[in-house]
């Protein structure tokens, strides 16, 4: 019946011609919040990978964040090709690489940030209804208008999609890392 269909409701976003004056905005914010929001929001991640991110799932050397599968919402282990301004964020957050720390640690000694942290934080910031969430629609609106170099297939790679075609699913085993990394670093020059 009509009545017992579930209306969805997206998460509020920030229209991905507005994002280099919103993160503009959040670079004038101090705090753990404020960086882990503008880390999420460069990498196209879920609060949740970045609020329990920890210093052993980062190689700086290769630039590369390693997402555990019991961390992704897939259940599937997700690496995440990091910009630049990315790794200038993690080495400004130096002071607390112990491998077994998180990187944006909470107030409480030994846990991340709070489940609401990033949200209060778009709150304070007066901007609009915006979700963190909401930030990996920007992503997707943008790649999808002006990132035309880039396939379908990379930009829902970028964002841990899961392929609805099980037949698709079983034969493509790659990530396109190296495809991704592009991607992510456009993503990057177009936030500014």
């Amino acid at each position: 019946k009509t009545a017992k269909v579930k209306r969805v409701k997206h998460h509020a976003a920030v229209p991905y011609k507005q994002i280099s004056r919103f993160v503009s905005k959040l670079r004038h914010r101090k705090g753990v919040s404020a960086l882990a929001l503008e880390f999420m929001i460069l990498t196209s991640t879920r609060t949740g990978e970045v609020r329990g991110a920890g210093w052993q799932e980062i190689d700086l050397t290769t630039k590369v964040w390693t997402i555990p599968a019991d961390r992704m919402k897939a259940g599937k282990e997700h690496r995440v090709p990091l910009c630049e301004r990315a790794v200038e964020i993690l080495n400004s957050m130096k002071s607390n690489r112990n491998p077994e720390e998180f990187i944006f640690p909470g107030w409480k000694t030994g846990t991340g940030l709070s489940d609401g942290a990033m949200l209060t934080l778009l709150r304070k910031m007066d901007v609009g209804p915006y979700t963190p969430h909401g930030f990996r629609s920007t992503f997707r609106d943008w790649a999808a208008e002006e990132a035309h170099k880039f396939s379908n297939e990379t930009v829902e790679l970028a964002l841990a999609h899961t392929i609805k075609n099980k037949a698709e699913a079983a034969y493509r085993r790659g990530d396109q890392l190296e495809r991704r990394r592009d991607l992510m670093a456009a993503w990057d020059k177009y936030i500014g």
